[in-house]
Protein backbone atom coordinates (compact mmCIF):
# COMPACT_ATOMS: atom_id res chain seq x y z
CA UNK A 1 0.00 0.00 0.00
CA UNK A 2 2.73 2.65 0.33
CA UNK A 3 3.52 2.00 -3.21
CA UNK A 4 0.16 3.26 -4.22
CA UNK A 5 0.43 5.98 -1.70
CA UNK A 6 4.23 7.05 -3.14
CA UNK A 7 2.77 7.19 -6.95
CA UNK A 8 -0.46 8.82 -5.84
CA UNK A 9 1.58 11.39 -3.81
CA UNK A 10 3.82 11.56 -7.09
CA UNK A 11 0.49 12.53 -9.27
CA UNK A 12 -0.56 14.90 -6.97
CA UNK A 13 2.40 17.01 -7.46
CA UNK A 14 2.46 17.06 -11.21
CA UNK A 15 0.42 19.82 -12.38
CA UNK A 16 -0.62 17.45 -15.71
CA UNK A 17 -2.13 15.36 -13.54
CA UNK A 18 -4.03 18.17 -11.29
CA UNK A 19 -5.30 19.54 -14.98
CA UNK A 20 -6.46 15.60 -16.30
CA UNK A 21 -7.88 14.91 -12.87
CA UNK A 22 -10.31 18.60 -13.59
CA UNK A 23 -10.76 17.98 -16.57
CA UNK A 24 -12.18 14.46 -15.88
CA UNK A 25 -14.30 15.64 -13.06
CA UNK A 26 -15.72 18.49 -15.63
CA UNK A 27 -16.20 15.77 -18.53
CA UNK A 28 -17.78 12.95 -16.28
CA UNK A 29 -20.30 16.26 -14.87
CA UNK A 30 -21.21 17.47 -18.41
CA UNK A 31 -21.75 13.48 -19.24
CA UNK A 32 -24.86 13.40 -17.01
CA UNK A 33 -26.11 17.01 -17.05
CA UNK A 34 -28.50 16.47 -20.14
CA UNK A 35 -29.73 12.98 -19.64
CA UNK A 36 -29.93 14.32 -15.47
CA UNK A 37 -32.28 17.18 -16.49
CA UNK A 38 -34.62 15.49 -18.94
CA UNK A 39 -35.41 13.19 -16.16
CA UNK A 40 -35.82 15.41 -13.60
CA UNK A 41 -38.11 17.45 -15.87
CA UNK A 42 -40.34 14.34 -16.85
CA UNK A 43 -39.31 14.03 -20.28
CA UNK A 44 -38.62 11.11 -22.52
CA UNK A 45 -35.12 10.37 -23.21
CA UNK A 46 -35.23 8.93 -26.18
CA UNK A 47 -37.81 8.41 -29.64
CA UNK A 48 -37.24 5.15 -29.85
CA UNK A 49 -40.55 3.15 -30.18
CA UNK A 50 -41.42 0.27 -27.12
CA UNK A 51 -41.15 -2.51 -30.34
CA UNK A 52 -37.43 -1.70 -29.79
CA UNK A 53 -35.52 -3.29 -26.73
CA UNK A 54 -33.77 -0.20 -26.20
CA UNK A 55 -36.67 1.71 -26.05
CA UNK A 56 -39.19 -0.69 -24.33
CA UNK A 57 -36.25 -0.05 -21.69
CA UNK A 58 -36.37 3.36 -21.68
CA UNK A 59 -40.04 3.58 -21.41
CA UNK A 60 -40.25 1.18 -18.64
CA UNK A 61 -38.50 3.77 -16.48
CA UNK A 62 -39.88 6.63 -18.01
CA UNK A 63 -43.66 4.88 -16.83
CA UNK A 64 -42.12 4.39 -13.31
CA UNK A 65 -42.95 7.41 -12.53
CA UNK A 66 -41.00 9.10 -9.85
CA UNK A 67 -38.34 6.77 -10.10
CA UNK A 68 -37.72 8.51 -13.46
CA UNK A 69 -37.28 12.18 -12.08
CA UNK A 70 -35.14 10.58 -9.23
CA UNK A 71 -32.79 9.15 -11.45
CA UNK A 72 -32.33 12.61 -12.92
CA UNK A 73 -31.53 14.22 -9.75
CA UNK A 74 -29.08 11.96 -8.96
CA UNK A 75 -27.39 12.48 -12.02
CA UNK A 76 -27.77 16.29 -11.46
CA UNK A 77 -26.57 16.08 -7.84
CA UNK A 78 -23.28 13.82 -8.56
CA UNK A 79 -22.70 16.30 -11.66
CA UNK A 80 -22.81 19.40 -9.39
CA UNK A 81 -20.65 17.40 -6.17
CA UNK A 82 -18.11 16.65 -8.82
CA UNK A 83 -17.59 20.64 -9.79
CA UNK A 84 -16.79 21.62 -6.06
CA UNK A 85 -13.27 20.91 -4.68
CA UNK A 86 -15.10 20.00 -1.02
CA UNK A 87 -17.21 17.59 -2.35
CA UNK A 88 -15.54 16.25 -5.39
CA UNK A 89 -14.55 13.13 -3.59
CA UNK A 90 -18.08 12.76 -2.78
CA UNK A 91 -19.73 13.01 -6.14
CA UNK A 92 -16.62 10.23 -7.71
CA UNK A 93 -18.14 7.88 -4.90
CA UNK A 94 -21.86 8.58 -5.77
CA UNK A 95 -21.07 8.87 -9.10
CA UNK A 96 -19.73 5.06 -9.05
CA UNK A 97 -22.12 2.73 -8.19
CA UNK A 98 -24.19 5.24 -10.75
CA UNK A 99 -21.61 4.61 -13.82
CA UNK A 100 -21.80 0.92 -13.14
CA UNK A 101 -25.18 0.39 -13.23
CA UNK A 102 -25.17 1.97 -16.25
CA UNK A 103 -22.20 -0.27 -17.80
CA UNK A 104 -24.20 -3.35 -17.30
CA UNK A 105 -27.54 -2.04 -18.74
CA UNK A 106 -26.15 -0.98 -21.64
CA UNK A 107 -23.92 -4.21 -21.84
CA UNK A 108 -26.60 -6.28 -21.24
CA UNK A 109 -29.01 -4.62 -23.67
CA UNK A 110 -26.04 -4.43 -26.58
CA UNK A 111 -26.60 -1.23 -27.18
CA UNK A 112 -24.55 -0.11 -30.06
CA UNK A 113 -20.90 1.89 -28.84
CA UNK A 114 -22.74 2.74 -25.64
CA UNK A 115 -20.83 0.17 -23.44
CA UNK A 116 -17.57 2.20 -25.00
CA UNK A 117 -18.65 5.17 -23.27
CA UNK A 118 -20.01 3.98 -20.37
CA UNK A 119 -16.60 1.40 -19.53
CA UNK A 120 -14.45 4.74 -20.33
CA UNK A 121 -16.63 6.57 -17.70
CA UNK A 122 -16.34 4.19 -15.61
CA UNK A 123 -12.30 3.72 -15.75
CA UNK A 124 -12.85 7.74 -16.01
CA UNK A 125 -14.52 7.29 -11.84
CA UNK A 126 -11.68 4.96 -11.05
CA UNK A 127 -9.05 7.25 -11.77
CA UNK A 128 -10.69 9.74 -9.66
CA UNK A 129 -11.48 7.24 -6.85
CA UNK A 130 -7.57 6.61 -7.44
CA UNK A 131 -6.81 10.56 -7.37
CA UNK A 132 -8.17 10.71 -3.90
CA UNK A 133 -6.81 6.91 -2.64
CA UNK A 134 -5.77 9.20 1.24
CA UNK A 135 -9.61 9.83 1.77
CA UNK A 136 -10.68 6.27 0.30
CA UNK A 137 -7.90 4.80 2.79
CA UNK A 138 -9.06 7.13 5.81
CA UNK A 139 -12.79 6.43 4.95
CA UNK A 140 -12.08 2.11 5.09
CA UNK A 141 -10.46 2.89 8.54
CA UNK A 142 -13.08 4.72 9.95
CA UNK A 143 -15.78 2.20 8.19
CA UNK A 144 -13.73 -0.57 10.23
CA UNK A 145 -12.90 0.73 13.05
CA UNK A 146 -16.77 1.44 14.08
CA UNK A 147 -17.72 -2.46 13.22
CA UNK A 148 -15.08 -3.48 15.82
CA UNK A 149 -16.88 -0.97 18.20
CA UNK A 150 -20.02 -2.64 17.41
CA UNK A 151 -18.36 -6.42 18.39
Amino acid sequence: MKTLEAAVYKLHQKLIFKLFTWGTRILLSLAFIPSGLKKLLGQRFTLLGTDDPVGFFFEALYQAGWYWNFLGFMQLLVALLLLIPRTAFLGAIIYLPIVINIFVIVTAMKFQGTPIIAGLMLLANIYLLIWDYTKIKELIAVIFKKEKQIE
